[in-house]
C-alpha cells in the first residue's frame, strides 16, 4: 500500500518498525507488551501482558472481572476466542420482577454477569504462548505492587467517575470501590501514583494457576461469599463452569480486503454489514458520501439490534446479515435525504483494546472491557476485582433476541477486528467505545482502503457518529461545510467539544513482502506505540 494524501488527515507520523510492535491505549501498558517479545514472547504473550497490565494502568475502561475478545494470526492461520461470560443461573426476568425490577440496572450486584478475561488469558496462554502464563503477567504485577503515575486522560476518566459515582454509589456493596480507587476520599491526579496490592495478588494467582484460582478457587470464594453477603446473583457454580469459546472468526470481502469480525453475540457483523451496503457506492470525500456512510451504518444497526443475540439463539443467520444481495437492497432504500432506519424483513431461522505483531508475522486483535467505565461498580474487596455490568444490556421483553435467560450471553459490545489479503494477514485493528464500535471500524477501515491513509492518519481524521433516528454527532474538527449540507439532508448534527465518546483505536498495518509494521494509536487518549 502507499499511503497517500486524505483531506481529513493530520500530518502525525506514522510509527515504523520490523521486529515488534504493541499499539494501545496507555504507554506503560505498551512497554509491558514490547518487554515481553523482547524476552523472547511472541505476539500472543504480547498481547496478555499488555491487556493484564491494562487492568492496572487503566482501571477506568476494563479489568480482571470483565470480558474479553480476540482474533489471532498464528503461523499463517486464523483463530478466534469469545471470551464473554453469560448470565449467572439465577438471574431470571422472574428473579427481578420479584425484587420489583422492570429493566435491567447499569450498577450493583444485579447486572453483574461472569468475567471471561482470566479465562480467555489463559486459554490463549495454554494455547499459542511461548513464555509461562506467571511470567507474562508480571510486569502488571510489578505495576500493581509498586504503583504508577497516573497520566491526563487517565485521570480526568477516573475523576469523572468518582465525581458520579461519590453520590450514588453510597450503600455498603459499593465501599470496595472506594477503597480502591479512592483510597484516600478521593480521586488520584495526574502524577499521583496509585498501587494496588490487592491486584497484584491477583494477578499473580491467575498466573501461577491458570486461572483456575479465579473460577474454581480462593478467588472464586471470595468473589462467592461478597456477592452471596450483598444478595448478588453470580456465584462459584457459575464461574467454575465457565469456559471461554474457540470461534470461527466471520469475513466479509470489502473492495479486496477481507474484513473479519467476532461471529455473535458480539456486535462486529455491523461494521461488516455497514460496509456491504456502502461497497455499492464509489468512495468519494464530498457530504453525499458522508450522508450515505450514516445511512448504512443505520440500516446495519438497524438489521443487528433487531436480530444478534447468543449466537445459537438466534433467528436469522450470519450469512443472511452478511448477504450482498441484501447490502444491494439496503442500499437503494437510501435517498438524498437523512432516514429513521427500519430492520429488514428476514426470513426468521469502558474498554481497551490492543493490537500486537512480532517478527515472526504473528499478530493479535484483542479487546476487553468491564463496560461503562468502572462496570457494575462493585469490587470484591481486598482482590482489585472490579465486576463487569454486561447484564444491563439484556432486554426484558420476552419477545426480543436478546431477552434475559439463565446462562446465556447477551448482545456484546467489544469487537476486536483483523484485515487480510489474498491469504496474508495485513492488519489488527479496533476502535474500543461501546456502540461507536463499529463505526470506527467502518470509518478507519474506509480510510485506509479507500484512501490508502496509513494507520496513524486513518485514526486521526475526525469522525462521526450516529446515536439515533436521525442524530449524528461530530468532532468539532468535522469540517463544517460536510456539517452544514448533512443539516440541509435532514440530519439532526450536533458538534462535540469532547472526543471523548468518538472511540480509541489501534491498528498495526504489515507489509506483507518486507515484513515492516505501521502502527497508528489513539489522539484521543493516552495512546502509545511500542516498538523495535
Amino acid at each position: 500500500m502507499d499511503f497517500l494524501h486524505y483531506p481529513y488527515a493530520s500530518k502525525r507520523n506514522v510509527t515504523v518498525a520490523r521486529n515488534g510492535m504493541v499499539a494501545t491505549s496507555q504507554p506503560l501498558a505498551a512497554q509491558a507488551g514490547l518487554t515481553i517479545l523482547q524476552r523472547g514472547g511472541n505476539a500472543v504473550d504480547a498481547a496478555i501482558a499488555t491487556a493484564a497490565a491494562l487492568t492496572v494502568t487503566e482501571p477506568t475502561s476494563n479489568g480482571v472481572g470483565g470480558d474479553a475478545f480476540a482474533i489471532v494470526w498464528m503461523n499463517k492461520k486464523m483463530y478466534g476466542i469469545n471470551g464473554s461470560g453469560p448470565a449467572p443461573a439465577a438471574l431470571s426476568i422472574d428473579a427481578l420482577q420479584q425484587r420489583g425490577f422492570t429493566s435491567i440496572p447499569a450498577e450493583g450486584v444485579v447486572p453483574i454477569t461472569v468475567p471471561g478475561v482470566p479465562a480467555t488469558w489463559a486459554a490463549l496462554s495454554n494455547r499459542f504462548g511461548k513464555l509461562p502464563l506467571l511470567d507474562v503477567l508480571q510486569p502488571a504485577i510489578t505495576y500493581a505492587e509498586e504503583g504508577f503515575p497516573l497520566s491526563p486522560t487517565l485521570t480526568d476518566n477516573w475523576q469523572r467517575a468518582y465525581n458520579r459515582f461519590k453520590n450514588t454509589r453510597t450503600t455498603p456493596e459499593f465501599q470496595g470501590w472506594f477503597d480502591t480507587f479512592a483510597v484516600n476520599g478521593s480521586a488520584p491526579q495526574v502524577g499521583d501514583v496509585w498501587r494496588s496490592p490487592g491486584h497484584a495478588r491477583t494477578l499473580r494467582l491467575i498466573g501461577e494457576t491458570y486461572g483456575e484460582a479465579f473460577y474454581r478457587g480462593e478467588l472464586a470464594d471470595e468473589i462467592d461469599a461478597f456477592l452471596r453477603a450483598h444478595d448478588g446473583f453470580l456465584t462459584k457454580d457459575d464461574l467454575a463452569s465457565f469456559k471461554p469459546e474457540w470461534v470461527e472468526p466471520i469475513r466479509t470481502n470489502y473492495r479486496g480486503y477481507d474484513v473479519w469480525e467476532i461471529p455473535p453475540n458480539g456486535q462486529g457483523i455491523v461494521a461488516q454489514m455497514a460496509l456491504n451496503i456502502y461497497e455499492n457506492k464509489e468512495p468519494s470525500t464530498d457530504a453525499h458520501d458522508v450522508h450515505v456512510q450514516i445511512e448504512a451504518m443505520k440500516l446495519a444497526y438497524a438489521d443487528a439490534l433487531a436480530n444478534v443475540t447468543e449466537r445459537t439463539q438466534m433467528l436469522v443467520t450470519t450469512e443472511q446479515l452478511l448477504s450482498k444481495d441484501n447490502a444491494k437492497t439496503r442500499f437503494d432504500t437510501i435517498t438524498d435525504e437523512a432516514a429513521i432506519p427500519t430492520p429488514s424483513a428476514f426470513a426468521k431461522g469502558g474498554t481497551v483494546y490492543l493490537a500486537t505483531a512480532d517478527r515472526d508475522g504473528n499478530m493479535v486483535s484483542f479487546i476487553q472491557s468491564n463496560y461503562m467505565g468502572f462496570g457494575s461498580g462493585i469490587v470484591v474487596p481486598n482482590t482489585g476485582i472490579a465486576l463487569q455490568n454486561r447484564g444491563h444490556d439484556f432486554s426484558m421483553n420476552e419477545s426480543h433476541p436478546n431477552v434475559l435467560r439463565p446462562k446465556k450471553r447477551t448482545y456484546h459490545t467489544i469487537i476486536p477486528g483483523f484485515l487480510t489479503k489474498n491469504g496474508e494477514a495485513i492488519a489488527p485493528f479496533g476502535v474500543m467505545g461501546a456502540y461507536m464500535q463499529p463505526q470506527g471500524h467502518f470509518q478507519v477501515l474506509r480510510h485506509m482502503i479507500d484512501f490508502d491513509l496509513n494507520p496513524q492518519a486513518a485514526l486521526d481524521a475526525p469522525r462521526w457518529q450516529w446515536i439515533q433516528n436521525k442524530t449524528v454527532h461530530v468532532e468539532a474538527h468535522f469540517p463544517i461545510d460536510i456539517v452544514r449540507q448533512l443539516q440541509r439532508r435532514g440530519h439532526d448534527v450536533h458538534i462535540l467539544a469532547d472526543s471523548g465518546s468518538f472511540g480509541r483505536g489501534q491498528i498495526i498495518w504489515r507489509n506483507v513482502v518486507t515484513g515492516v509494521l505501521y502502527g497508528g494509536t489513539e489522539p484521543r487518549t493516552d495512546g502509545a506505540i511500542a516498538a523495535y
